[in-house]
C-alpha cells in the first residue's frame, strides 16, 4: 500500500498548518493534547498514520511547551509506525544561541538537534534560521527554506523608486545582500553594539541613504528597540522612507508600542508566528504555500532548491 502525506499540528501553529494543509489539497490531520491537573501534556494523534509520511507542524516559539508539544508529538508518531517524520518548524527558537559567545553559557540551537533528533525525527523543515549554519548542529536532513520567495514578489508590487537596502547589523549582511543583489540596488549596514539582549548601546550607519527608500532585512524582530531605533537614523541621515521586512514576528514587550510610535512605514513579516495583536503598520505574508510545495517536493523526491528566487 503506497504511503499517504499526512499532516498534523501543535497546539500553537495550527492556523498555519491549517493553511499548509488546504495548500497541498488534504485535511489538518486530528490532535487532542490531553492533560493532567497539573500541566504535564500528553497529546494524542486521532488517526492511524502506520507506514506514512507524517509532516508535524509547531513552531517552536515561548513558551517552552510548544518544543516539548512537538517532541511528545514525534515520539507519539514514532511509536504509531510512521514510515518518515518530518518536524516542520516555521520558526526554530533558541537559534540565537548559536554559539559560545561568553563563558558558561550554552549553545541552546545544538541542544535542540541533538533532542529532536533523540525524539525521533527523520528530517527537519525550518525557515530563516538566525545562523544558517545551524543546519550543521544537526545530524538529519534540513530543508532551509527561505523568506524571500514571499518578500520578493510583495517588494516589486509596492514599484518604490529609489531603493537602499540595509542590514540592521553586521550579522545580517548576507540577508540584505541577497535582497540587493536580487533587486541590482545599493545595500548600508546599521552598526550595533551591545552590552545585553535586547538593548542597544550605540549605533551608527555605514552608507549614503540620502534621499532613499530604505528596506531594513532581518529574521527576528523581538521588542522592535533595535528596528525603531535604525529607522529613526535612517532618517536623521536622511532616508526619505524606511520599511522593514522581518521574517518571524516573536514581538514581545513593548515591540507593538515601539513599532507604532517609530519612523517606519510598513514592518513586512510572515506569519511563521502569530500575531499577538493587529497593527496598522505590520502587513503578515503567509508562507502556507511554500511550506506545501515543500512538503509535496519532499514527499515526491523532487528539488527543494528550485523552489528558491534568485
Amino acid at each position: 500500500m503506497e504511503s499517504l502525506v499526512r499532516i498534523f499540528s501543535g497546539s500553537n501553529s495550527q492556523y498555519l498548518a491549517e493553511r499548509i494543509a488546504k495548500s497541498y489539497g488534504t485535511e489538518l490531520g486530528k490532535v487532542e493534547v490531553r492533560r493532567f491537573s497539573d500541566g504535564e501534556m500528553c497529546p494524542v494523534i486521532l488517526e492511524s498514520i502506520r507506514g506514512d509520511y507524517v509532516f508535524l507542524v509547531n513552531s517552536t516559539i515561548s513558551p517552552t511547551d510548544n518544543l516539548f508539544e512537538l517532541l511528545l508529538l514525534i515520539d507519539s508518531a514514532k511509536r504509531a509506525s510512521a514510515e518518515y517524520i518530518t518536524a516542520v518548524i516555521p520558526y526554530f527558537g533558541y537559534g540565537r544561541q548559536d554559539r559560545k559567545d561568553r563563558p558558561r553559557v550554552p549553545i541552546a540551537g545544538k541542544l535542540i538537534a541533538n533532542v529532536l533528533t533523540a525524539a525521533g525525527a527523520n528530517r527537519v523543515m525550518t525557515m530563516d534560521l538566525h545562523a544558517p549554519q545551524i543546519q550543521g548542529f544537526f545530524d538529519i536532513p534540513v530543508d532551509h527554506l527561505e523568506s524571500s520567495t514571499v518578500f520578493f514578489p510583495y517588494l516589486k508590487s509596492l514599484s518604490l523608486p529609489d531603493i537602499t537596502f540595509a542590514a540592521p547589523d553586521v550579522g545580517g549582511v548576507n540577508r540584505a545582500r541577497q535582497f540587493a543583489l536580487h533587486f541590482n540596488k545599493e545595500m548600508v549596514i546599521c552598526d550595533k553594539y551591545r552590552k545585553r539582549p535586547n538593548e542597544v548601546s550605540a549605533m551608527t550607519v555605514i552608507g549614503d541613504v540620502t534621499g532613499r527608500n530604505v528596506i531594513i532585512v532581518d529574521d527576528i524582530i523581538d521588542t522592535a528597540n533595535t528596528l525603531s531605533n535604525a529607522a529613526q537614523l535612517l532618517i536623521d541621515k536622511g532616508a526619505k522612507s524606511v520599511r522593514a521586512f522581518i521574517t518571524h514576528p516573536v514581538l514581545s514587550g513593548k515591540a507593538y508600542e515601539n513599532i507604532e510610535n517609530s519612523k517606519l512605514a510598513e514592518v513586512v513579516v510572515c506569519d511563521t508566528i502569530p500575531l499577538k495583536k493587529q497593527s496598522p503598520k505590520i502587513k503578515v505574508l503567509s508562507v502556507a504555500e511554500l511550506f506545501a510545495t515543500a512538503i509535496r517536493n519532499m514527499y515526491e523526491h523532487k528539488s527543494i532548491t528550485s523552489l528558491f528566487v534568485n
